[in-house]
């Protein structure tokens, strides 16, 4: 397996990303980066990204959840970020994925973990506080889904999942800024920072393909296993954000996964932010902490 390392030198000086890398190691050799910001014994908020992002996407999260009382652990997926990138698109599966967040898990030892995820980080996380119990407490959820495999995927996802596959070497920052009008230039690079050249976005470009599409798909019976785990058997605390302006994840996906979530108040609702809800910020994290003090 070939397995590239983006420099040190692309991640220097990148807007509001002034944390400390970490690393630890994981399968065949591949070296996983994470943020860790705050006391090791405070409660943790695990931020898990999607595609086409990378721990950047928390940037100004981070403060508002560490502020808050939290340890921000906020790991890049392999092929994502400072993590390493193998170059074949068949090495990233779904499992592939969510075993590397355990292991994460596990060799941090993370307990009273909120998961915090989005996109991929939903797909992924939202699979895992089933098979690790008593070490979840809470829930803060945004534009996201389960992949169960047994209803057809949305128009919105088909036409992004074609779009994506259309473009080998997508071009992040430009797909970042028209996202997101409100970045500058220098954050829309910085989203594209961890990608030299097209060798190093197999990852990027495998995740719309790794989606559930039937019920026998690759993560699509754990999918549904998690559907039941959160409706019938979690009792944690959530909070729900919404980008209303997301074509893909939107309110009625939401919705949809926040009647599946037992006892999920309304959702928070962002009229201006669309699919990459976390650019909002700390008012995303002020909203939750209220929520779960009530």
């Amino acid at each position: 397996m070939i397995i590239l390392r983006t420099p040190d030198e692309n991640f220097v000086g990148l807007p509001g990303y002034a944390f400390l890398p970490n690393y630890l190691q994981g399968p065949a050799g591949l070296r996983m980066h994470y943020l860790d910001e705050s006391a090791p014994d405070a409660p943790v908020a695990l931020c898990l990204h999607g595609q086409p992002t990378w721990s950047y996407l928390y940037r100004k999260m981070v403060p508002a959840l560490v502020a808050a009382g939290y340890r921000v652990v906020a790991p890049d997926f392999f092929g994502f970020g400072r993590s390493d990138k193998p170059t074949d698109d068949a090495a990233y599966t779904f499992d592939f994925h969510r075993n590397s967040i355990i292991s994460l898990i596990e060799t941090l030892d993370l307990k009273r973990i909120t998961l915090v995820c989005q996109d991929w980080g939903g797909l992924i996380g939202l699979t895992i506080p089933m098979d690790m119990r008593g070490r979840f407490e809470r829930l803060l959820v945004m534009n996201t889904s389960l992949g169960t495999g047994d209803a057809p995927l949305g128009d919105g996802f088909l036409a992004w999942r074609a779009f994506s596959n259309s473009k080998p070497d997508m071009d992040i920052a430009a797909l970042m800024k028209r996202a997101v009008p409100s970045l500058g230039d220098a954050e829309a690079a910085a989203y594209g920072a961890p990608y030299p050249d097209m060798r190093y976005k197999a990852g990027v470009r495998r995740f719309p393909n790794l989606v559930p599409d039937r019920p026998d798909a690759d993560g699509a019976a754990l999918s549904r296993r998690a559907r039941d785990f959160w409706s019938k058997e979690w009792a944690g605390k959530s909070f729900m954000a919404v980008g209303m302006k997301d074509p893909v994840l939107g309110p009625p996906v939401m919705e949809a996964l926040r009647t599946t979530i037992r006892n999920c108040p309304l959702p928070f609702e962002l009229a201006g932010a669309g699919h990459f809800t976390q650019e909002a910020g700390a008012v995303i994290v002020e909203a939750a902490m209220k929520s779960f003090a009530s």
